[in-house]
């Protein structure tokens, strides 16, 4: 029987990723295993954020393995991506068995206009998914999309894609959450959905009103106990030793709803 904790995400980059660029006043020092342990989330999406960690990864993933199952970016931040990074990182999930797929971060171009819909073609994806056999397993692909991109014409790479994770990038936009979801389930009804949970205001630059992670977090719990998402991710590792209010406030929800059986 799976717990509420087992659909548990966290959202990880190196350390000391967002003490810049984000207005936030204190440094992190917290790596991405010590976030997942400190918060109690077994499960890991790790993201390349502004090329770091640098590769080779294979001694920066020993950690990881002790963790349930981890996703590693092959799009970072910023949609960043290489061919080498990309066959590095096929390459790391077939020597860990805990990496059960690859993930891309920022995929999807912010406004039509600026050229490729994605990082890659559907071809390009298409080829990147016919390496997927490794370690005598398959591995599967996830996607970030935000809620500003639904109306985008992006169901020829999401067709593509195993997992969905929807993100409200402002929260006074989570108001439209309920309406940005079921989009969301329309545009990609065969994928298994993630729901996308801040910490901290990244469209406004600002902390996120403890209501609205509340909101978010409850909304989240309700979706997961009706099947309508197979998880939920907490974002990010790097700000999760700033004490900030909803940081700990999510931890506690954590310890109080994560052992919660899931039919």
């Amino acid at each position: 029987m799976n717990t509420v904790r087992d659909r548990m995400w966290m959202w990880g980059h190196e350390a000391g990723s967002h003490n810049t660029g984000w207005d936030i006043s204190v440094s992190s020092r917290i790596t991405p295993v010590e976030a997942a342990f400190y918060m109690d989330v077994p499960n890991m999406i790790m993201v390349r954020y502004h090329d770091k960690p640098e590769m080779p990864f294979d001694q920066y993933a020993i950690p990881f393995r002790r963790l349930k199952q981890v996703f590693w970016s092959v799009v970072g931040g910023a949609g960043r991506s290489s061919e080498e990074e990309r066959e590095h990182v096929l390459a790391l999930a077939a020597r860990n068995p805990n990496i059960v797929g690859v993930f891309m971060d920022d995929f999807f171009r912010r406004a039509q206009g600026e050229g490729a819909l994605g990082v890659l073609s559907v071809e390009e994806l298409q080829s990147l998914r016919d390496q997927f056999e490794v370690g005598g397993r398959r591995l599967e692909l996830g996607v970030t999309l935000y809620t500003h991109q639904l109306g985008m014409p992006l169901a020829a790479h999401l067709d593509l894609c195993d997992w969905v994770s929807l993100w409200t990038w402002e929260a006074p936009e989570l108001k439209d959450l309920e309406a940005n979801f079921a989009r969301c389930e329309s545009l990609t009804p065969h994928s298994r959905k993630l729901l996308g949970l801040y910490m901290y205001d990244y469209g406004l630059h600002l902390p996120m009103p403890l209501e609205a992670m509340q909101m978010q977090c409850e909304t989240a719990l309700d979706w997961l106990r009706g099947g309508r998402i197979e998880g939920m991710i907490i974002l990010a590792s790097c700000i999760c030793d700033l004490d900030l209010e909803t940081v700990e406030w999510t931890r506690n929800w954590i310890a109080e709803v994560g052992d919660e059986e899931l039919a």
